[in-house]
């Protein structure tokens, strides 16, 4: 039989779990000790801390999207710039007139 726990209730027991790692040796320790509180299974408090620190890392990856398109921006900035100029000179050779 399953137990559903509400979102807040999870993160209030991961929360629980980073405070209190430092009165712990080891992380399955702490673990064990967290879980007991709040009445959970030492493995769902763990595998909900494990889902909360990939929440955090695809956080920090969407972070750095703005500057992948600034840098993808910048390079396409350069490309029109070249093919701008080729275009100019180009067009200078097939009419000499319009120097």
């Amino acid at each position: 039989m399953s137990t559903r726990y509400t979102k807040e209730f999870k993160e209030r027991a991961v929360r629980l779990l980073a405070e209190s790692r430092g009165n712990y040796s080891s992380q399955t320790q702490a673990l064990v000790g967290v879980a007991k509180d709040p009445g959970v299974a030492a493995e769902s408090l763990r595998r909900w801390q494990a889902k909360a620190d990939t929440a955090c890392t695809t956080d920090r990856e969407e972070s750095g999207e703005p500057r992948r398109l600034r840098r993808e921006n910048a390079q396409l900035r350069r490309a029109n710039g070249i093919l701008s100029s080729a275009s100019a000179f180009f067009a200078s050779r097939l009419d000499p007139t319009r120097r």
